[in-house]
């Protein structure tokens, strides 16, 4: 008998005794076994990207990264595995890509001081003056992956980009949504988009104004080449006319980016305009203080229906609705606004946005343009929509002074678990457990590490009751002008849900 003939009765028995197998342990009706519970378990990698800090000469800008201590209620032990590798959370300068638009491209120069961090729990820092700072692309591996997240601080005391600008560097990702842009002529908006990859990105960028999308000039898509950051100015995608509220769409065709968005305005400053939320038919954004001066409301409907929504206020003692603005409509693909006069009235709150009709909940994306001060000492800062705090968020730049939280719990109480990292330069972490009343806004001065040195992380933590909502309010005055950004807190997505498996033979049985 040939070989080949000895193989293929092998073969057979061999599939004849599986399929036994599985005739006998197969439930009735040929139902595979149920599925077995999915376990969560720390990342073992995070990537982030941070946009070029300035245009100007004599901008001081300061990252601070961070790592908290492992997630759990109030726990302080590491967790994560190395798999080998070394343990570390790096930053790296990225390239100067040009497109039409871009802004000059300089020779970059790295941060000063560490940009390193090797144990979680305590911040380090890093400087950067002036217009050459690049952007830069960063990865955590092993037990400084989970929760990892890089803040860019930047004072800029002169000029057209004048102001306090902060952002927490982004997650690369292929949809960002970012109400509260503009072409109009005293603002100078500029697109950041950050390729983290070792291939080319293509990315899309669509403006929609308050009669829909834009006529386009950049058909072919934006390349972005791999390592390397590329900045375009808005008003040059576009030759309608200026507009004043404008909802940005960056999408990518290949690969993935960061993207954020640089504002300045010649009268009211500058500051980073962060993506919103996820579209969803409620939106919360939190954190607006107490002597805002105004308040401007930009919301967008990328879907097929309008959206009729209702305003709210939520303060300290409970939700009210706006005098100035009581609800908003939004056509379906064109951008909304409202500006809500004297809407704080010296009491710090949130805004909520939910259907007018509950059967009809149609999705949104929002932000607030909110300003502070008068006259030629006004600063500006944007509030995009929030999503809640699942597990546990960080915001790592606070100073001794100046740093405010803000935590909304728009429906049901909730409880929360605050803790002040260790300082960049010393301290002793502390931690302190809040309850949230339903329907409030409470704000309160940041914990501060005790014997603080340096700059330091605040990390909130959901420990049960409905969604919470939060933001941090850096406030840094400089020369009679009350600088200040917002910085709201997102999930940091440190574990994943990894389902379990096991071998099941039943697929081999018809």
């Amino acid at each position: 008998m040939k070989r080949t003939t000895l193989s293929l009765i092998a073969v057979a028995t061999a599939l004849a005794a599986v399929t036994g197998v599985a005739s006998l342990t197969a439930p009735d009706g040929g139902a595979a076994p149920a599925p077995q519970a999915t376990t969560r378990l720390p990342v073992e990698r995070t990537s982030l990207l941070c946009p070029v800090p300035s245009r100007s000469e004599v901008a001081e800008t300061t990252y601070t990264s961070y790592t908290p201590l492992a997630a759990g209620k109030g726990r302080t032990t590491e967790t994560g595995g190395t798999g080998g590798k070394a343990v570390r959370a790096e930053l790296k300068p990225a390239a100067a890509g040009t497109t039409p638009g871009a802004a000059p491209a300089k020779n970059p120069k790295a941060p000063k001081g560490p940009a390193t961090v090797t144990k979680p729990g305590a911040p380090v820092t890093a400087e950067a003056d002036g217009a050459t700072a690049p952007a830069l692309t960063g990865t955590a591996n092993g037990t400084l992956a989970p929760g990892w997240t890089v803040q860019q601080t930047t004072v800029t005391p002169a000029g057209g980009a004048r102001g306090l600008l902060g952002t927490a560097c982004t997650a690369p990702d292929t949809d960002f949504w970012f109400p509260a842009a503009s072409t109009a002529k005293q603002r100078q908006d500029y697109v950041h988009l950050t390729n983290p990859d070792d291939s080319a990105a293509v990315a899309d960028i669509e403006l929609y104004g308050p009669n829909g999308l834009l006529k386009s000039q950049i058909t072919e898509g934006i390349p972005v080449p791999a390592h390397s950051s590329v900045p375009v100015l808005l008003p040059t995608l576009t030759g309608d006319p200026a507009q004043q509220d404008v909802t940005v769409h960056v999408t990518t065709r290949s690969g993935r980016v960061g993207a954020v968005i640089g504002s300045a305005d010649d009268k009211l400053g500058s500051d980073w305009l962060p993506a919103s939320a996820d579209p969803s038919a409620t939106a919360v954004l939190p954190g607006i203080p107490a002597d805002a001066t105004s308040v401007r409301l930009v919301a967008y409907a990328p879907g097929d229906d309008d959206a009729d929504l209702k305003i709210q206020l939520v303060t300290p003692t409970g939700a009210i609705v706006p005098a100035s603005a009581a609800s908003l409509h939004v056509k379906s693909g064109m951008t909304a606004a409202v500006d809500m006069k004297d809407l704080m009235r010296g009491e710090p709150g949130s805004l909520r946005l939910s259907p007018s009709d509950p059967k009809k909940a149609t999705p949104v994306v929002a932000a607030l343009q909110v300003v502070r001060g008068k006259g030629e000492a006004q600063e500006v800062a944007f509030i995009p929509a929030a999503a809640p705090i699942e597990g546990r968020a960080t915001v790592a730049d606070n100073r001794a002074k100046g740093s405010t939280l803000s935590l909304t719990a728009p429906g049901a109480a909730a409880e929360v678990l605050i803790t002040a990292s260790a300082g960049s330069q010393g301290g002793t972490p502390v931690t302190k457990k809040l309850t949230l009343k339903a329907g409030t806004t409470t704000t309160l001065p940041a914990p501060v590490p005790e014997g603080l040195k340096g700059g330091y992380a605040l990390t909130v933590e959901h420990v049960s009751g409905g969604p919470v909502h939060a933001s941090r309010m850096l406030e840094l005055p400089r020369d009679g002008i009350p600088m200040f950004t917002v910085q709201t807190f997102n999930d940091d997505r440190s574990s994943v849900e990894v389902p379990a498996a096991r071998q099941n033979l039943s697929v081999l049985d018809d």
